[in-house]
């Protein structure tokens, strides 16, 4: 009888097991072991470094997972995690996602937003949305931020998260903040996006919303350049900010937009006393 490696040439063996990450049968790998050649090999290795990644993986939810877990384990299901996007631009709205995930769901590579890139965020987000048993965004413009202030502006985007839920948490999970006026229980984890899988998923929903405001925004004033930086105060902007001067999407509370508009500074609504 022949092996299976002497059926399938290594090339599809390795565009199966590797490229396309298909579980290597035990015949396969039996096969693969017996083989001397450098190509079955290096297979051999491309598979056990995917199975090291994955365990690294595992262990990375389960940690992401504990606070879920505990929630769980004492009868609370519907947990919202919460989170926000968006607190330290220049410009733009502040928006907060807010999800409520199916109890034991997980997906491989959710984690801080901030973590990912872009093409990772749309990939996920996709993910969430369609397990999700709930998921809300609240948007605070920036408007609104000039008049509250960005601390309570974000408080504000992510209680129209939560109202914008169509099942009622049991819990929420919020990074970092409490939201007073929401009478729901809540659990207050700093680093919370990096710490429970709720959160973390919130901030990839938040986060690709704004993303998603800020190109479009970026059509309706452009020369900015909001559609690559999001608004952030990263050289470019702040440049065209000195160069043009600050735009209707501009925070007149920050204190480089009040520059650009020969303006004092208001240093206790500026950027640099947010996160992101």
């Amino acid at each position: 009888m022949s092996s299976p490696t002497a059926r399938l040439a290594l090339p599809d063996l390795r565009r199966r097991y590797v490229d396309e990450g298909r579980p290597l049968p035990q015949e396969v790998e039996i096969a693969l072991r017996a083989d001397t050649r450098a190509a079955a090999r290096a297979i051999l290795a491309a598979v056990e470094k995917r199975r090291r990644a994955n365990r690294s993986e595992g262990q990375r939810l389960r940690h992401l997972f504990r606070y879920e877990q505990e929630a769980w384990a004492s009868g609370v299901t519907r947990i919202a995690g919460v989170d926000e996007a968006g607190m330290s631009p220049l410009a733009g709205p502040v928006v907060a996602g807010a999800v409520i995930l199916p109890v034991g769901w997980r997906h491989t590579g959710i984690d801080d937003s901030k973590k990912l890139d872009a093409e990772e965020r749309a990939h996920l987000v996709i993910q969430i949305k369609a397990n999700a048993v709930a998921w809300g965004v609240g948007i605070v413009s920036p408007e609104e931020i000039d008049r509250i202030n960005i601390y309570h502006a974000g408080l504000l985007a992510m209680k129209r998260a939560v109202e914008a839920l169509a099942t009622v948490p049991d819990h929420l999970f919020i990074d970092a903040r409490k939201l007073a006026d929401v009478p729901i229980p809540q659990k207050s984890i700093v680093h919370g996006d990096a710490l429970s899988f709720s959160i973390a998923a919130a901030s990839i929903i938040a986060k690709t919303a704004r993303d998603a405001i800020m190109i479009e925004l970026d059509r309706e004033h452009p020369g900015y350049g909001f559609a690559r930086h999001k608004g952030y105060p990263v050289p470019e902007h702040c440049a065209a900010l000195d160069q043009r001067g600050a735009c209707p999407i501009h925070r007149r509370s920050f204190a480089p937009v009040r520059k650009a508009l020969g303006l004092a500074p208001v240093a206790e609504n500026g950027p640099e006393m947010s996160e992101a």
